[in-house]
């Protein structure tokens, strides 16, 4: 059934969309693309990026991962494919902003919580390495302990590790020189997949606000 709807998707994609867009699409095909966005997000089923945000083609450079985790910079002979995505936004396509987008429910970070229960077996095996990669997050959160429920310290989790991941993106050299010389800005968002809303950091006060309300710096 859900292949039947993806090919019914794609056939109305072809028949609404892509006239709308044959122009921006033929400059992106001539010119290559030129996305000023690097959003790096969850491969939950539940964010999506081009919806969420209105964009089209060639708007945004995309990169999903387990959780929005962004691994620290690590120069060595093994795989690293956020790394690369990372490198390649800001080193070839000379993208203006970095956006972390975390969300509501984020399976990765209850699994922090239950890191133990996951079992030592090949069939996530890279599962258990990647979640390390949150755990700053959570012992932040209990540390601080300002939560009254478990749903409260998921979401302050969630929020936690968009900071972390933050950090880690200024390991990058080229992304922490950009940062510096202010032609490139970073910025962590937190999307609730029940109401749609998005809140942004603010980083002078350290604490999330409404996306409406978040000032743009030309």
């Amino acid at each position: 059934m859900i292949l039947k709807q993806l090919i019914k998707g794609h056939k109305s994609f072809q028949e609404s969309k892509v006239p709308k867009w044959q122009e921006e699409l033929n400059e992106l095909v001539l010119n290559g693309q030129k996305p000023e966005v690097l959003f790096v997000g969850c491969s939950d089923s539940r964010l999506t990026p081009d919806l969420m945000l209105n964009t089209k083609p060639g708007d945004m450079f995309i990169l999903r991962n387990v959780g929005n985790f962004i691994p620290p910079f690590r120069h060595d002979e093994d795989f690293h494919g956020s790394a690369a995505a990372i490198e390649y936004a800001v080193a070839v396509l000379g993208v203006k902003h970095i956006i972390v987008c975390g969300h509501t429910h984020c399976g990765a970070c209850k699994s922090l919580y239950e890191y133990d229960q996951i079992p030592d077996t090949t069939s996530l095996v890279h599962v258990k390495t990647w979640l390390k990669l949150g755990m700053a997050a959570k012992e932040k959160t209990l540390a601080d302990k300002k939560f009254n429920t478990q749903e409260e310290m998921y979401r302050i989790t969630e929020r936690n590790s968009i900071k972390h991941q933050l950090k880690n993106l200024l390991t990058y050299p080229d992304v922490k020189k950009k940062v510096e010389d202010k032609t490139l800005q970073i910025h962590g968002w937190h999307y609730d997949v029940q109401n749609g809303e998005i809140d942004y950091l603010d980083e002078k006060e350290n604490q999330f606000k409404p996306l409406s309300e978040m000032k743009i710096e030309e």
